[in-house]
Parts: C-alpha cells; structure tokens; sequence
C-alpha cells in the first residue's frame, strides 16, 4: 500500500497520499496521539468542513456561487492550478506553483474556500516552501506570507504623478500597496499573468523582497515575443519607459553591484546575483538587441558591464543619459521623463549606441 506525508492542519493531522496524482486516501488522528512520519492509507475522500443544516434560499445560493467564482479567478491569477473541481467547506489538495511539491511532487498545497465563499485560504505543506495565503471575494486585497497588498491609495497615486508615471500604468503592471500603509508600494512580480514575486517599496527608498522566491526580471511578460528589449535598474524606471511608449521593458530585481567583479565569471550555480537573468534565459536568448538603460553613476556602469559580460556584448547596447548641465547628466529613465518629458526619453532609447563604442 502506498505510503502518506503528514499535513498538519488544526485540530487534526491529515495524512495524504502524495505519491500519486489525484486525491486517494486519507486518515485524521487528533496531534496528541504523536503517530510517526508514515502509515498505511485507508481508502476514502478528503474532509469536509462543518456544514450548516440551514438550507440556503436560492437567491443566497446565486450570490454565495458568484462568489466563489470571483474566488477561484483570484487564486487562479496567483498560479493556483486545477481548483475548479474544488468545492467550498473543504480542504483540497492541489500542487503548489511555488514549489510544485518539492523533491516528492506531491499536492502539497492546500486550499480551503470558506462554504460562504467570502474567502479562500492556502498554505503548502512541503517542509522547505510555506507558502500561504488568502484572497476576499468582496475586496481586491491579496495575503501574501501574512503581508496584505491593496490597490494602490490616493497618496502613492500622487506620488507616482509627480514622476509623470499615470494610474493607468500602475494598474497594467498591478503596482499595489501594503494594506493600511500608504508608504510602502509593493511592485507585484508576474511571469504569465501569475504573482511570482513582491519586492516594497517606502518612500525613503528602503527595499526588500519576499524571502525564498525566485528571482526574475521585473515586466518579464512584456518581452515575450520581444526582439529588442530594453533593460533598466529599477521598477520606477521601468514604468517610466513605459510611459514613452516603449513596453519591451524590464527592470533587475537586485539593483547594482558597486563595483564589477573581476575574476572570470562564476559558473551557472555559483552566480547566484544575477539568478534572475538565467532564470529569464528562455526570454533573451531569442533577443536580437538589448539596450542598458542603466543609471549613470559608477554602480549603474558596474551592473551595465555585468550584464553585458552575461548577455554578450555583441548583442548590447547603451543609451548616454543626456546632459542636464556643464557638469552632469540626467540619472535615469525617470528623471529624463520628469524633467524633459516622454519624447525625450523615448528618443534617448532609441539613439543608444553599440556597447563597444559607448566604452
């Protein structure tokens, strides 16, 4: 008899058959009984979650199937696969899109919409993933990892205005905000059309990104049929291009090195800093030309020539910032659109020069 993996899920431990593709077997034994890591299976289906002995009118029952419908296109967007055999008030077990099961490939995701329908919630199981999470059907708000996103406020709205980066931009590339906090944008990493990713945002330029996700390049579905692609140092920047005109955009996730590292690059495994380009590989290696928008200061030069050492410098070339005054230049994508407006900065893009000229 196949053998099962324990899933805790209070009150019961569940013990579910992960070596096979479909939902087989089951056993609940309360936690205190301490049973060890494997058992036999038992035939039978997955538990369900208490059920009311009201009956539902049938107007509520309309309303309650709206919402669960609204539910499963939400988890859907967050690459929530094979939910619509999923039936609300009980715990279905699907494959996690993060992990996809880890080394056993099991269903180790289990999502529980609320009989209702007024929400639904996950949570992998697998030891080395976690990932959890829950979606309203009456709210376009979004749990990640106990973080919950919200569309983006009036506040950051008119934050984003002041770079000339309009609403309609942030809602194409679904920029939204951590829930109550208007300070803190939260740029949404999607690889056909699913939430890979999140990297914050505050005011005061403070980063950081979900732990344990794999890195991407931020705008990557923009570049799919992509023979030129341009390349920049950050979210802003990226939405900036866009409103020049130009989507075959994407940003680095990291920001830039310091300096260029100046050994012989490390193999594959080893070049864990730009994991994001080897994890795009099925996405540039069909691109003809690759424009570096990167910022114009020593770091913006430093990650410019990383990547042109990883994408090949043949294939790149380098837009030149244009001058702000006798001493300086405009920094990057951003500020060219601010002070000098969408033409402007759509024509800097295209008068890039080759990379080994621009040396």
């Amino acid at each position: 008899m196949p053998f099962v993996n324990i899933i805790r899920h209070a009150p019961f431990i569940f013990f579910v058959n992960t070596t096979t593709n479909y939902k087989s077997s089951f056993v609940i034994i309360p936690p205190r009984l301490g049973l060890g890591r494997r058992i036999c299976s038992c035939s039978g289906s997955l538990p369900s979650a208490p059920k009311s002995n009201v009956p539902l009118s049938p107007s509520q029952q309309t309303i309650n199937g709206g919402k669960v419908t609204e539910l499963k296109k939400k988890v859907e967007l967050l690459g929530i696969q094979g939910h619509d055999s999923c039936l609300p008030g009980r715990y279905n077990y699907l494959f996690c899109p993060k992990c996809r099961g880890g080394k056993s490939m099991g269903r180790t995701l289990s999502l529980h919409i609320i009989e209702k329908g007024d929400f639904a919630m996950w949570r992998c199981f697998q030891t080395d993933c976690g990932w959890a999470g829950q979606v309203f059907a009456d709210s376009s708000k979004i749990i990640m990892n106990g973080t919950v996103l919200e569309p983006i406020g009036d506040e950051l709205i008119a934050y984003f205005a002041e770079r000339r980066i309009s609403k309609a931009t942030l809602q194409r590339n679904a920029v939204m905000q951590r829930s109550g906090d208007q300070a803190v944008i939260a740029f949404t990493y999607r690889r056909n059309g699913v939430i890979v990713g999140c990297k914050y945002r505050t005011l005061e330029k403070k980063f950081w990104q979900e732990k344990g996700t794999k890195k991407w390049l931020y705008g990557i579905d923009d570049i799919k049929e992509a023979a030129t692609v341009v390349v920049v140092e950050g979210e802003i920047d990226k939405l900036a291009v866009e409103e020049a005109g130009v989507h075959n955009c994407v940003s680095v996730p990291c920001g830039a090195p310091q300096t260029v590292f100046a050994k012989e690059l490390p193999t594959l495994e080893k070049d864990i800093a730009y994991q994001y380009l080897w994890n795009s590989k099925e996405y540039l290696d069909k691109v003809s030309c690759i424009i570096l928008a990167t910022d114009v200061d020593d770091p913006g030069n430093a990650l410019a020539e990383e990547l042109a050492r990883r994408l090949g410098k043949e294939r790149c070339w380098r837009v030149e910032w244009p001058k702000k005054d006798d001493f300086s230049c405009f920094k990057d994508a951003n500020e060219v659109l601010k002070c000098l407006g969408p033409e402007a900065l759509k024509e800097v893009i295209e008068n890039a020069k080759p990379y080994q000229e621009y040396m």
